[in-house]
């Protein structure tokens, strides 16, 4: 059974100006795809199937990400059902020079997984097997109250 550490994958996005809106910061648009895109590779190294994105829960942008910063995307597994996989995911601005990081944007997806047809099946449970999962499971669980 998958553990939540074997499903934390981060992925890193160097924002352009063709990413930018007319603020000269990242579109919320495109920081939704990377979440999106780096959230289903969390889903589908846990399921070991390919996954299909059925919700976004609350999507709270609580800072910008300027051009020339670095997106830095983090998602992890912190529950499954029969189906579906729920993903936490969190983006940081980080100063490219420095590595300064900074907390800009934080959201759950619920992922499904899907056969060759289309047609959902059976994900495996989740464990948790470390202290560090266990705070990454327990933060993305306090985040929905």
């Amino acid at each position: 059974m998958p553990t939540v550490l074997e499903t934390r994958i981060q992925n890193r996005f160097r924002v352009q100006p063709n990413h930018a809106n007319n603020y000269e910061t990242l579109h919320g648009g495109n920081l939704m795809k990377w979440l999106d895109e780096v959230g289903a590779m969390s889903a589908m190294r846990f399921a070991g199937e390919t996954c299909v994105t059925a919700r976004v829960n609350e999507l709270d942008f609580k800072r910008p990400i300027l051009i020339g910063d670095t997106a830095l995307v983090e998602a992890y597994v912190y529950r499954a059902g029969k189906t579906s996989v729920h993903v936490a995911l969190r983006a940081w601005r980080e100063e490219p020079r420095s590595g300064e990081t900074e907390l800009t944007t934080e959201s759950t997806f619920v992922f499904v997984a899907i056969d060759e047809d289309g047609s959902p099946v059976p994900v495996p449970d989740l464990t948790v097997e470390t202290d560090e999962g266990e705070q990454l499971r327990e933060r993305a669980l306090s985040s929905l109250e």
